[in-house]
């Protein structure tokens, strides 16, 4: 019998906006696969989904670790057949946020280790995954970028993020949704959506205990996006329903 549920792998979900959002795709009936670097974590996680009564599971994901996108893909295979949504929520930074203009002294080892993540292993991932995504009947593909990504917000004057300034993450998010459009543009004329998320600035280990967005609103674009119906936009970059600059 054709496997008729959708199913979700989220990368960088045993926590923070990544748990969040398996857990809201969950509550909307969808089997979500957790993509964690430390896969009993993501085990964990997983139960706390299953007590829940959802149906969620757990493989290991790494993005410094180049197997373990083979690995998710063979786990996918062989227990779906194909993938309906792909949320790319890894991601890290290794500067100061806020408060630092660092262009002129960033090191390449962070510039080349944040793009790695945030940029490169997103591309594999997507890559490897895309002939599963291609089986589904309505693929959506939604990749976590931040409004620090917006080269047209920053440039502004009296910019309302003028004080985060640290590169490598800004111009990996940038690069980031550079990838979005030409991968929507790939796609266009497929059922697949490819899309652009700013979660908001979130209280994570990431966003810091200044941010004023709570973890637990922080899955709403992400869903949205992951949910799109058929006339839904594709190539974009949103927060919460509203498009945002490049």
């Amino acid at each position: 019998m054709e496997n008729t549920k959708k199913v979700a792998f989220i990368s960088g979900a045993n926590r923070g906006i990544g748990f969040e959002t398996a857990k809201n795709l969950a509550a909307s009936g969808v089997t979500v696969v957790l993509g964690a670097r430390d896969v009993e974590k993501g085990l964990a996680a997983a139960k706390q989904l299953q007590a829940l009564g959802y149906e969620a599971t757990a493989v290991q994901y790494d993005a410094d670790q180049a197997h373990t996108i083979d690995a998710v893909h063979d786990y996918l295979q062989q227990h779906y057949g194909k993938l309906d949504i792909l949320v790319n929520n890894a991601g890290i930074s290794e500067e100061q946020l806020m408060g630092d203009n660092n262009s002129s002294k960033v090191s390449l080892e962070i510039l080349q280790h944040t793009f790695h993540v945030n940029l490169f292993a997103v591309i594999a991932l997507t890559q490897k995954l895309l002939p599963l995504i291609q089986r589904s009947a309505a693929g959506r593909i939604v990749n976590l970028s931040s409004i620090l990504g917006s080269l047209t917000l920053h440039s502004m004057e009296n910019s309302p993020i003028d004080p985060a300034k640290s590169f490598a993450y800004n111009a990996s998010k940038t690069a980031l949704n550079a990838y979005t459009v030409h991968l929507a543009h790939a796609l266009k004329g497929t059922a697949i959506k490819v899309n652009s998320a700013h979660p908001g600035w979130v209280k994570t280990e990431l966003g810091g205990d200044s941010a004023p967005m709570e973890v637990e609103d922080s899955y709403k674009t992400s869903v949205a996006l992951a949910l799109l119906a058929a006339d839904g936009p594709t190539g974009g970059f949103f927060h919460q329903g509203e498009g945002l600059p490049w």
